[in-house]
């Protein structure tokens, strides 16, 4: 019986379920916000406007056309395929054994990267023109105006996106498989190959990766209600701002106002 077989394989290998689980969330939180950090910082650097200078302006051509092969290339070519290059073509080409839990957060940070960088340059381009000049005409430089007026907007903008990619990165660690990472399919793989059975292992990873990417957006969308702050403020004398209690927007019979 199916069932019988279900209950069976949760309770001999729970330990190998919750050893891979633990695996791909640990990978796919570090890739996140290593390739978080990363799209940030290209995605600033290509929206650095053009320079008069002569120089400057061949140099950060060069360096957007280097940015650009990088974000194309792992744009337009499946992780599964990334993870065999790295990997066997590190140790082939550089002599360099990788530790296949290195490896597995290198391969989902440089992917996760590369999606980040675009996400992050269309937030940029998002935020109003205006913005930009008024920071300038009190003085700030590119930098500045990126630190203190636009990335803080840009990052609540794109929290949705990034989101996204964390959910996505649960789900496509599996490929790491291909290179002895231990993670949740690889686990499931294991247990098959002891069981000689397949529908109910991997039945129950699809539920443990469904409870993760569930659990995972839940979390995300609390933070991005945070993130937005009460919808109502009253401003009282001082310069100072209050939050509007509900009963303040009601209308209180006796007062009108003159």
């Amino acid at each position: 019986m199916t069932w019988k077989w279900f209950i069976k394989i949760i309770t001999d290998y729970w330990p190998m379920f919750l050893r891979g689980a633990g695996v791909t969330l640990y990978i796919s939180i570090i890739g996140t916000i290593i390739g978080a950090i990363i799209g940030l910082i290209i995605g600033t650097i290509r929206t650095i406007p053009q320079s008069d200078n002569v120089v400057k302006r061949v140099l950060m051509k060069i360096v957007n056309a280097i940015l650009t092969i990088y974000i194309e290339v792992f744009r337009g070519t499946p992780m599964i395929v990334q993870s065999m290059v790295i990997f066997y073509g590190s140790l082939m080409l550089f002599n360099i054994n990788m530790d296949k839990m290195f490896a597995g957060i290198f391969i989902v940070s440089i992917n996760t990267g590369a999606y980040t960088a675009e996400i992050v340059r269309g937030g940029i381009i998002s935020v109003d023109r205006g913005q930009f000049e008024a920071a300038h005409a009190l003085g700030m430089n590119h930098i500045k105006t990126m630190l203190y007026v636009v990335l803080p907007q840009v990052i609540r903008n794109i929290l949705p996106a990034m989101g996204n990619e964390f959910v996505i990165n649960i789900k496509d660690s599996s490929v790491l498989n291909v290179i002895s990472v231990t993670e949740l399919f690889f686990q499931t793989s294991s247990i098959t190959g002891n069981v000689f059975r397949f529908f109910e292992p991997f039945l129950i990873a699809s539920i443990i990766y469904l409870v993760m990417t569930v659990t995972v957006t839940r979390i995300l969308r609390f933070i991005e209600k945070r993130m937005d702050g009460p919808e109502n403020f009253n401003v009282i004398p001082g310069n100072q701002m209050q939050v509007a209690r509900p009963e303040d927007l009601v209308k209180k019979p006796g007062k009108t106002g003159c």
